[in-house]
């Protein structure tokens, strides 16, 4: 980095927080929630999907700021805020948004769900049937399960699991009153649906269900016979979720995640949610026991932890025509499972393929093919997260037992999925596979398949490069790209890449695939001073790309530079970004747009005009730190010109949107694109499916 450049835009002024540029995008994503031109179960989909993400959010990214302050951390980040000043912020926006959550699913979905014949009611507002039948359920299926735990002086304050839900009662004897009333508590068990449905009384044809901790609050006075019950109120507390361990000092890096994965269970408290209408004692027993401040503290004004609604409302049968109506992805003729050899139509040409509306199933059908073909030596593979019966996983199984060649790199330290992926690590070592459990140091992001292939004229290797994980759930969910192809030096890039990986090979000099740590940010700062340079010299400038996140200062400072130089600059970032556009002096030619829509979007696609003769690439990298220093990715070029030219099409059409895009204020706000009087209404999603349904 110039170190002039560096000074000229040191200003915090220039830079957002990226905490609270997060909390931005989560609240994009609560906002569709209350769209109407979303069905409601998908309405209520968002809703689970605001909780989980927040649950993630406070697990690693609060939980990482607490443990700054803990360690008497003050250095301020590129916005100029210390970690205690960062956790403020956060907490007030966070109450905000809770709170907003919540007023959506009373005002706005629930409503929408009765009209729909869906209806989730009190104790209270059963009918004497009812309960009767709610009483019979509690004895028989409920009450065996539930295990009171009560604190005193012999029997302390029980571990409280990560996410759990839980019920805390404050308990007097019934024959006096007395000052310090006692505690107990009571874990609602998650072997129990959390929603148990009502039989249909009288005729009604209306889908009636009640929440479990709702049935067990009624009847909690049946755990403790001889005591009076003074309050029961439902509690979650969310702890410390960030693996932490000395690489250096692990000789088992796989046995090290296996003992850091049990921590997160017992970590420190990083939030307590509690029902609004709590107890002030009960509440002021939970923060004593749990040691949680007071700003730890969220009352909510509603069940606690809405992803039993995508988990378990969602997936109802009976309400398809509330949710988005479902296509069929595109497959190309030559691509189809009864089609000729994939590998003769890749000898061919190179195939482009654009997820959830091109189907991940070419994908599973190269691994599978070069599973069973006799001419296929060796299969080379990353695999970051997968299904959780992954058909890719399983083809390589099949490769390895038929005596192939079979390498998979396998990241076990991919957040959230580590067990998954250890499990699948295990089962493709049992079938013969040479498995590498990531790089000491670095996490493996790169998504990138290598298949070797004896033919008549010689060894031919052939080449799966994409920006998302091998898992063919998410790619019905996420939108990706990928390129498959035989092109010779991507081929020779793919195995020297490998040999990287798996072996003591020194840094490779590749031709075609740019990596990261090593060459990826230094192509990425050298392609951008390079449009503005064009730019100085009066030839076409212009930079336009599409990613997850920005927040890598140094890349930042490029853009603003390059923006300052007469370079017309046009992102789409999806979530966080640090960039503030429209700043005089810095970023006046930078405009920053936002995606949040039925799919989530997930590719990275950067051009670059290059004076008229543009250059395309994709990437499984965003622009982030993590990213370009501490994870192995990669970017490609896109060599085929049509490609190329469907990829433009796509991200301009993106930039176009005006239905489920949100524009960027340099104060780091949104405002949604608004459709003008006469203007047609462009949803970039929707235009995608219905290409793929016409194809």
């Amino acid at each position: 980095m110039d170190s002039g450049k560096a000074d000229r835009f040191a200003d915090s002024d220039l830079y957002l927080n990226r905490e609270l540029s997060w909390l931005e995008f989560n609240q994009r994503v609560l906002m569709e929630a209350a769209n109407p031109d979303n069905p409601v179960f998908e309405r209520m989909k968002f809703l689970s999907i605001v909780s989980s993400n927040l649950d993630e959010f406070f697990m690693i990214r609060v939980a990482s700021l607490r443990d700054q302050c803990n360690a008497g951390y003050k250095k301020p980040d590129a916005a100029g805020f210390t970690p205690k000043r960062q956790i403020a912020l956060i907490t007030q926006r966070t109450q905000l948004m809770v709170a907003q959550q919540y007023q959506i699913l009373r005002e706005n979905v629930l409503p929408d769900l009765l009209r729909n014949g869906v209806r989730f009611l009190k104790h209270e507002q059963l009918s004497p049937e009812l309960r009767e039948w709610i009483q019979g359920y509690f004895e028989h299926e409920v009450y065996p399960v539930l295990t009171p735990m009560a604190v005193d002086s012999s029997r302390p304050f029980p571990l409280i699991l990560n996410k759990s839900l839980n019920l805390g009662v404050l308990l007097a004897p019934r024959d006096k009153e007395h000052d310090a009333p006692d505690f107990a508590t009571v874990q609602v068990p998650s072997a129990l649906p959390r929603i148990i449905e009502l039989p249909c009384l009288r005729g009604e044809e209306e889908h009636a269900f009640i929440l479990l901790e709702e049935i067990i609050e009624h009847s909690i006075g049946r755990l403790f016979d001889g005591r009076r019950v003074l309050c029961c109120h439902p509690y979650r507390i969310t702890r410390n979720g960030d693996l932490s361990f000395d690489e250096e000092d692990a000789a088992d890096l796989l046995f090290a995640i296996q003992k850091s994965l049990k921590k997160r269970k017992w970590g420190a408290v990083i939030r307590l949610e509690i029902a609004h209408d709590a107890d002030n004692a009960l509440v002021r027993f939970l923060r004593h026991a749990l040691e949680a401040s007071r700003d730890e503290v969220y009352r909510i004004d509603g069940p606690l932890n809405l992803d039993f609604l995508m988990k378990q409302v969602y997936g109802l049968p009976g309400f398809e025509h509330l949710k988005y109506k479902p296509f069929r992805a595109h497959i190309e003729p030559d691509l189809q499972p009864d089609a000729a050899c994939i590998f003769d139509t890749l000898r061919q040409r190179d195939v482009f393929l654009h997820h959830p509306y091109d189907s991940f199933d070419p994908v599973v059908r190269f691994v599978q093919e070069a599973a069973r073909d006799p001419k296929v030596m060796a299969i080379k593979q990353t695999l970051y997260r997968v299904s959780g019966n992954s058909p890719v996983v399983r083809a390589l199984a099949d490769a390895a037992e038929a005596g192939k060649q079979v390498t998979a790199l396998l990241e076990i330290k991919a957040r959230f999925d580590e067990e998954n992926n250890i499990q699948w690590g295990k089962q493709l070592e049992r079938a013969g596979c040479h498995v590498v459990y990531g790089l000491k140091g670095l996490k493996t992001h790169s998504k990138i398949t290598l298949v070797v292939r004896r033919e008549e004229d010689g060894i031919r290797r052939y080449v799966h490069l994409g920006t998302g994980n091998y898992n063919d759930v998410t790619a019905r969910l996420y939108t990706d790209m990928a390129i498959m192809t035989s092109d010779e030096r991507i081929g020779e890039d793919a195995s020297a890449f490998f040999n990287m990986l798996t072996g003591y090979s020194d840094t490779p000099h590749l031709h075609q695939l740019i990596y990261a740590p090593r060459m990826l940010r230094e192509r990425l700062t050298a392609l951008i001073e390079r449009e503005a340079e064009n730019a100085a010299q009066g030839r076409p400038a212009s930079i336009t790309a599409k990613m997850n996140s920005l927040l890598d200062p140094d890349i930042i400072r490029s853009l603003y530079a390059a923006s300052c130089a007469g370079v017309k600059i046009r992102l789409l970032v999806r979530g966080i970004c640090c960039l503030r556009p429209g700043i005089k002096g810095a970023s006046e030619n930078i405009e920053v747009s936002s995606i949040v829509g039925r799919f989530l979007e997930h590719s990275r696609i950067f051009r670059f005009e290059n004076g008229g003769q543009p250059e395309v690439y994709l990437s499984s990298a965003d622009w982030m730190p993590r990213n370009l220093d501490r994870r192995v990715e990669l970017m490609f070029p896109v060599n085929d010109p049509s490609i190329a030219r469907q990829i433009e099409e796509i991200l301009y059409a993106s930039l176009d949107d005006n239905a489920k895009a949100w524009h960027m204020h340099s104060d780091g706000s949104y405002r949604r694109a608004e459709i003008g009087i006469g203007e047609m209404r462009r949803n970039i999603q929707e235009a995608l499916i219905r290409r793929a349904v016409d194809s």
